[in-house]
């Protein structure tokens, strides 16, 4: 079983509640995590508000990006055993898996080297006058994390807040948590303080919508649906609260009539195919010029159906969606092509 980990602590819920953690691969339950509350969202903000006001801001720049390069030496070393979690928690093939980890010790490395060259700006104004820009940090900033992309979205959203002198309330979703909370162990055994970073699990509607509303949280940072992001840009609009958001979109790729297309091939096909297509900027259309399109749709064709697709752990070119949901969804889509006549 996991718990929440809040102020360097292992915690369960107050709900006492717990939710199942399904192996994408097999449909099968291998562990559970905690069911949140608004109670234990406090608990959280209070803790990251504490330990901000007696430890993390008085750490001065330098001293923060120590402890940010020892938790990216720590990641490394563990890059395998997240690889693992994540494999398992989300579906992805090792390789992949391990990718991310690797980019999770790459976010923390250059946001070490980026603490003390944070600054602000002196600008030309009127004789006799001295302007300047002066930045502060937040303070206790809230994290909702993705399932697509667990460690990565945490490194490049915790790992900046971090660096910019915040602290963090982190709440992954609830398909694919694992390799965070212990990524968050990892931090405490690099020597962050207790309270920097806490982790608390469970649904959107319930803990995500209490994080979101806190009036204790002086940032947002949420990557997920535009649906979501709506809702939460309402509600921290109430309190006049930060917020940044990243939606998805979709990434069109280009291919003209004089293009390499040995060269373009393998990069149309990754694009759609990484992580099972479960990704924001995934390769979802594709523009072809018309002299070249029935070609390239044969190769495309045979292509994709030389792509190996199988369980997680046996690393082939395609793993399992997250959920049977999504699965359904993907069904729908061809059921709808099908209706369309489209080959």
């Amino acid at each position: 079983m996991q718990y929440h980990f809040i102020g360097n602590e292992a915690h369960r819920s107050t709900s006492g509640q717990q939710i199942p953690v399904i192996d994408p691969s097999d449909g099968q339950q291998f562990d559970e995590i905690q069911r949140g509350t608004a109670d234990d969202i406090e608990a959280a903000v209070s803790s990251s508000r504490q330990c901000y006001e007696s430890v993390w801001s008085k750490l001065t720049a330098a001293e923060r990006g120590r402890l940010l390069m020892r938790l990216s030496n720590k990641i490394a070393e563990h890059t395998d055993e997240l690889a693992l979690i994540e494999q398992r928690d989300c579906g992805k093939p090792t390789k992949q898996a391990r990718a991310d980890a690797l980019a999770l010790v790459r976010y923390f490395e250059f946001y070490a080297g980026a603490c003390d060259k944070l600054h602000g700006e002196t600008l030309p104004y009127l004789d006799g006058y001295s302007v300047l820009t002066w930045r502060e940090p937040h303070g206790v900033t809230g994290h909702i994390i993705p399932w697509n992309y667990p460690m990565q979205i945490f490194g490049r959203s915790v790992g900046g807040a971090l660096a910019g002198g915040n602290v963090g309330v982190v709440k992954p979703s609830e398909d694919a948590c694992l390799s965070l909370i212990r990524v968050a162990e990892l931090a405490r055994d690099a020597g962050f303080p207790a309270g920097a970073i806490n982790i608390v699990t469970g649904f959107g509607h319930e803990v995500g919508d209490a994080l979101a509303r806190h009036a204790g949280i002086d940032h947002i940072s949420f990557t997920g649906s535009p649906s979501v992001g709506t809702s939460i840009q309402q509600v921290a609009a109430e309190r006049h609260c930060p917020v940044t958001l990243e939606l998805g979109g979709k990434s069109p790729q280009i291919i003209f009539a004089d293009a390499d297309l040995d060269a373009a091939l393998p990069m149309v096909i990754n694009a759609i195919v990484q992580n099972a297509g479960q990704t924001c900027s995934a390769g979802s259309r594709l523009l072809v010029e018309h002299s070249i399109y029935e070609p390239l749709l044969d190769r495309l064709g045979e292509s994709f159906s030389n792509l190996r697709v199988g369980p997680a752990a046996m690393d082939l070119d395609v793993g399992p969606l997250i959920r049977a949901t999504q699965q359904q969804r993907v069904w729908d889509f061809l059921s709808d092509a099908q209706v369309a006549n489209i080959p």
